[in-house]
C-alpha cells in the first residue's frame, strides 16, 4: 500500500481532505438550510397574524409526533391538533409582526433546535397594540432532505391566555 512514511502521510492527508471536507460542507449546508427554515417559519407566523396559513402548512411536518405549546397556553400534539390551533389563531387576525432575535442554533444530522426571543407587536382583543417579547424554542427535523418544524414552544402572553 505505502512504500515509505512520506507516501503514507500523503495518502492519509489526501483521505482527510477527501472525506472530511464534504462533512464540513454538509454541516454548513444544513446550518444554512435550518436558518432558511427558521426564516420561513417566522414569515409564516407573520402571515398567520393576517389570517393566511398557507406557508404555515408548508413549514410544519404533518406527523403525529409534532407538538405546539404556544403563547395562549396548553399543548397540542399531532398535526391535526397543531393545525387546528393555528387555524384558531389565524381567525383572530392579531396583525402586527414578530421576529426572532438572539438565535442560538444547534444542528444535528436530522434534528435542529433553535432558541430565541420573539419580539414584536400584535393587537390585543380590544384592538390595541400589545408588545410581544417572549422566549421560544423551535425544533426541526430533516424529512426527505427538507427541514420541517416538529415543535414550537413559547412563553405565555397574558392577553392570549385562555
Amino acid at each position: 500500500m505505502c512504500k515509505n512514511y512520506n507516501s503514507c502521510l500523503f495518502i492519509l492527508m489526501f483521505m482527510v481532505v477527501l472525506f472530511m471536507v464534504p462533512g464540513n460542507t454538509r454541516a454548513e449546508d444544513d446550518q444554512k438550510a435550518v436558518k432558511d427554515a427558521v426564516s420561513n417559519f417566522y414569515t409564516a407566523l407573520n402571515n398567520m397574524f393576517k389570517g393566511d396559513l398557507e406557508l404555515m402548512k408548508e413549514v410544519w411536518s404533518h406527523g403525529d409526533d409534532v407538538t405546539y405549546m404556544g403563547p395562549g397556553g396548553g399543548i397540542k400534539a399531532g398535526w391535526e391538533q397543531v393545525l387546528s390551533e393555528w387555524e384558531s389563531q389565524a381567525s383572530m387576525k392579531l396583525g402586527g409582526n414578530v421576529n426572532p432575535q438572539d438565535m442560538k442554533i444547534t444542528v444535528g444530522r436530522d434534528i435542529a433546535v433553535i432558541s430565541n426571543y420573539e419580539i414584536g407587536e400584535n393587537l390585543n382583543f380590544d384592538g390595541k397594540p400589545a408588545e410581544v417579547k417572549i422566549r421560544a424554542t423551535n425544533i426541526f427535523r430533516k424529512e426527505h432532505g427538507k427541514w420541517k418544524m416538529i415543535g414550537h414552544h413559547t412563553d405565555l402572553i397574558p392577553f392570549l391566555d385562555k
